[in-house]
């Protein structure tokens, strides 16, 4: 798993490339809440997971602690470009009620 970001008009940007397991999780954690620290006057955060290529449990407890995380910041989350599987997993799972699609 690879953690892209980007900032631009006060929206921050969180790209994320590879497999979202158990393999991968405590690393995108620890790079993602230094990423929220560094954002937190950010308006909203994106995630974009159209390189997702994998997903299973994990990657929704990590999608839910960064949401819990950025709320707490005050910052909304919202989730981008899910391929066919990451979206039904997401929409099965609940994830968008607390992070919508746009």
């Amino acid at each position: 798993m690879k953690i892209y970001a980007s900032y631009a008009d006060s929206v921050l940007y969180i790209r994320l490339d590879g497999e979202m397991d158990e393999h991968n999780a405590a690393a995108a954690r620890r790079e993602a809440d230094k990423l929220a620290d560094g954002y937190a006057h950010s308006s909203r955060v994106i995630f974009d997971l159209k390189n997702v290529t994998f997903m299973d449990s994990t990657g929704i407890g990590f999608l839910i602690g960064r949401y819990k995380k950025f709320l707490r910041l005050g910052v909304p989350s919202y989730i981008t470009n899910p391929t066919p599987s990451t979206d039904k997993i997401l929409l099965m799972s609940g994830v968008y009620t607390l992070m919508p699609k746009v």
